[in-house]
């Protein structure tokens, strides 16, 4: 099934090769996670700070759990220095 990976920031290098604009429509298995999706593509855990689907934040307790639906969008930030 289709879904939507958005990687913002530095994860953007994580993004297959065919990704626009820091997203790219890829396929995952029926009940993949989260988590399985973004190990897929090597995404470092302490490196996803923030991670919505849908526009709703996953916990990372969650993300582990929650199973993707055709469709699903999951957007991806990493954790912001600064001062």
């Amino acid at each position: 099934m289709l879904v939507t990976l958005k990687l913002y920031a530095s994860l953007g290098a994580y993004l297959p090769a065919h990704a626009e604009r820091n997203e790219a429509p890829v396929e995952v298995s029926e009940g993949a996670s989260i988590k399985d999706l973004l190990d897929r593509y090597n995404v470092p855990r302490e490196a996803c700070h923030l991670v919505l689907l849908n526009g709703v934040f996953q916990a990372p307790a969650k993300r582990g759990q929650v199973k993707l639906k055709a469709g699903d969008a999951i957007a991806v930030w990493p954790p912001v220095a600064g001062g």
